[in-house]
């Protein structure tokens, strides 16, 4: 080691037990002050932590997390798919759906597909040039479940396009060069070759859309959606302990984020290795014929 640099290595853990020292006072600080200060009510707490009601919440918001999810996936693979297309009007199409909802709050949103009946009051499904056609009452199908469900997955999708897509630019042209070299279709090449090989990029950063998305679905409860939050205000309401049952709420989006947080970890670390693996260059692809001569 360089004698000159002992001087400063010293400093520095100097300084790093300094830190540690501050820092666990903090928090040995914070601690002390929550655990006795009986305004928490942490009794009321305990209590209401593995309550009926509470519990109804947590699968509801894990039924929605779910479904959001696995729905704005799809759609949101679609739309990369459409956003990739060399066809101008298609890519258009797309750009303009992730524009308008990735630019606009998942609340607004939310709020106007729970009230577009005042938009369209019926929607008319019927066969052309027939007469046989059928009136559905939008604002009796729009209940606030379906509206949470709907504003989240149209929400997620237009994320999720995008992650997607990095994930399609992420493969390297000249394997897609060498796909259509061999003549593949372009339904078989993305198949076979391009989703693939984009996983390593998509998969992690769909897990942080996961943990996200968990805790998004709070929204909902302007809705009147009977999920987490909306649960521990209900009972707050009623009991006036708004403290205890929010930390109630905030204490189970804790646990389900670190319960979230330790596959997602993993599936980052995984595909980190893998993709570390990779060749940084690929080497040159050189096709031949049935003699072998190169072309």
């Amino acid at each position: 080691m360089d004698p000159a640099l002992k001087p400063r290595l010293r400093r520095r853990s100097a300084f790093e037990y300094v830190a540690w020292i501050v820092c666990s006072l903090l928090a040995l600080g914070i601690l002390i002050s929550v655990s006795t200060n009986p305004n928490f009510k942490w009794h009321v707490v305990a209590r209401y932590f593995t309550h009926e009601t509470i519990l109804r919440g947590l699968m509801l918001t894990i039924f929605l997390t779910v479904a959001s999810m696995f729905f704005g996936t799809l759609l949101g693979l679609v739309l990369a798919i459409m956003r990739s297309s060399s066809i101008k009007p298609i890519a258009a199409t797309a750009g303009v759906y992730i524009t308008i909802f990735r630019g606009t709050p998942v609340l607004v949103q939310l709020i106007f597909w729970f009230n577009i009946a005042a938009l369209y009051p019926n929607l008319t499904i019927g066969i052309p040039f027939t007469d046989i056609s059928t009136a559905v009452d939008i604002n009796a199908l729009m209940a606030p479940i379906t509206a949470a469900l709907i504003g989240l997955t149209l929400n997620e999708a237009a994320y999720m396009a995008e992650i997607i897509r990095g994930g399609f630019m992420s493969v390297g042209k000249g394997q897609i060069e060498a796909a259509d070299s061999l003549g593949m279709s372009s339904a078989t090449k993305m198949r076979k070759i391009i989703i693939p090989q984009a996983m390593p990029s998509i998969i992690p950063a769909t897990g942080n859309q996961v943990i996200g998305m968990f805790k998004e679905t709070s929204l909902v409860s302007v809705l009147g959606v009977a999920e987490l939050l909306q649960s521990a205000q209900l009972i707050y309401a009623r009991t006036y302990e708004t403290i205890p049952l929010l930390i109630v709420a905030s204490l189970w989006y804790l646990v389900m984020t670190l319960l979230l947080s330790y596959p997602q970890s993993r599936l980052e670390k995984k595909y980190s290795r893998a993709t570390s693996r990779l060749p940084r260059q690929a080497k040159p692809v050189v096709l031949t014929d049935p003699e072998g001569i190169a072309r």
